[in-house]
C-alpha cells in the first residue's frame, strides 16, 4: 500500500462528511471487535466506541503539522485525522500493508504526515513527550500547537502533574485534552479520583481550564477551537475535560459486568452518532431514508475492507530488525 493510498483529509467545514467519518469510525470499531471475538485477531484491542465526536472534533481543529499524542484507544483519532481504514486494519491485523508495517498492532498507530505520532500503551505516556513538542515550536518560533488525548486515569499519575506544571511556567504553545470516559480501565472514576470535574486540577498549575460535552461534536469543536487559538497566538496551554462515555469494556475481554445497573442506557441517547444524525435532520442536511442508505453503505465498505487487508501479505522476519538504528556515516 503507498503512503498516498494510506491518508486522506477529513472534510472539516462539512457537517455531513463528519457524520460519514463518524459511521465510519463506528462501523469500523464493530467490525474489530468482532474480529477479536472471533480469533481472527491476535491480541487485545481497545475500542473508542460513544466516543466519536472527540476524535472527529479534534480533527476538525488541527493541521497535520500539529502532533497529536494519544492512547491505545485511538482508532478513531486515527481514522479522523485521515488515515485509511485500509491502513488502520491492516496495521491491526499485523500485515505488511498497515500504517506501520503491522509491527506496532492496535495500539500503537502512527502516521507522521497526518500528525499522529506513535499512539502509547503507557497511561499518560503522551503529556511530557506533547510538551517537548511545544518547547520546540516556542524555539522554532512557529505556531504550530502539540496536543496530548488521555483518559481520566492519567490524570492521577506524576507525569500528568509535571508536565501541567512545566507547561505553565514556561507557557508552551500545548493542548491538554482528557477524555473523561467515567473507567479507568475496569475502575469507576469515583473509586479511583476524590473529584468528578477533573479540569479543575489544572488550577493547581494557573491554567485555563474547562469541562466540554464531549459526545457533542459542536461543543467539541468549538472548546478545542478555543484552546489551541490561544496556543498559536503565544498564550499558553489550556487543559479541557471532555465528558465522554465508553460504550464498550475496556478491552476486548472485558464485558464491563462491573457497570452500574442502567448506566450504560442512560448514556445511549447520549450516543454522538445519534446527535449528529439527528441535527442534520433537524437542520435538513439530511433525511432519516439518506442515513440509512449511508449506514447500510458503510457496512458493505468496511466488511470488503476487511477482506482485503485479511488478503494481504505478512511481513517479513527481517521486518522487525527496520527502522531501530542508524549506521555511522563517516565524514
Amino acid at each position: 500500500m503507498s503512503a498516498g493510498m494510506n491518508r486522506r483529509r477529513l472534510v472539516q467545514t462539512d457537517p455531513v462528511a463528519q457524520f460519514e467519518r463518524a459511521l465510519e469510525i463506528r462501523e469500523f470499531e464493530n467490525q474489530i471487535n468482532g474480529l477479536f471475538a472471533a480469533g481472527t485477531i491476535r491480541g487485545t484491542t481497545h475500542l473508542c466506541l460513544g466516543q466519536e465526536a472527540l476524535a472527529i472534533g479534534l480533527a476538525a481543529v488541527l493541521r497535520p503539522t500539529d502532533p497529536v499524542f494519544a492512547t491505545y484507544r485511538s482508532h478513531g483519532i486515527a481514522l479522523a485525522l485521515g488515515m485509511t481504514p485500509e491502513s488502520v486494519m491492516a496495521e491491526i491485523m499485523g500485515k505488511a500493508t498497515g500504517c506501520c508495517g503491522g509491527l506496532g498492532g492496535s495500539m500503537h498507530l502512527c502516521d507522521m504526515e497526518l500528525g499522529l505520532l506513535p499512539t502509547s500503551a503507557i497511561i499518560g505516556g503522551g503529556l511530557p513527550i506533547a510538551a517537548g513538542t511545544g518547547l520546540a515550536f516556542q524555539i522554532q518560533g512557529n505556531d504550530r500547537v502539540g496536543v496530548a488525548v488521555f483518559g481520566d486515569g492519567a490524570t492521577n499519575i506524576g507525569a500528568f502533574h509535571e508536565t501541567l506544571n512545566l507547561a505553565a511556567i514556561w507557557k508552551l504553545p500545548v493542548v491538554f485534552i482528557c477524555d473523561n470516559n467515567v473507567y479507568a480501565e475496569y475502575s469507576r472514576i469515583n473509586l479511583t479520583t476524590p473529584i468528578e470535574d477533573l479540569h479543575i486540577r489544572a488550577e493547581s498549575y494557573a491554567m485555563p481550564h474547562y469541562a466540554i460535552d464531549g459526545m457533542d461534536i459542536d461543543a467539541v469543536t468549538t472548546g478545542i477551537t478555543q484552546a489551541v487559538e490561544r496556543a498559536r497566538s503565544g498564550g499558553g496551554p489550556t487543559f479541557i475535560e471532555a465528558k465522554t462515555y465508553r460504550f464498550a469494556g475496556h478491552s476486548r475481554a472485558d464485558q464491563a459486568l462491573y457497570r452500574p445497573e442502567g448506566e450504560l442506557d442512560k448514556w445511549k441517547p447520549r450516543d454522538p452518532v445519534l446527535l449528529m444524525e439527528q441535527r442534520l435532520i433537524k437542520k435538513g442536511l439530511l433525511d432519516s431514508e439518506t442515513a440509512e442508505k449511508m449506514k447500510s453503505s458503510m457496512k458493505d465498505v468496511i466488511e470488503n475492507m476487511v477482506k482485503v487487508c485479511q488478503a494481504a501479505p505478512e511481513p517479513t522476519v527481517d521486518a522487525m530488525f527496520k527502522h531501530i538504528w542508524t549506521p555511522k556515516v563517516r565524514a
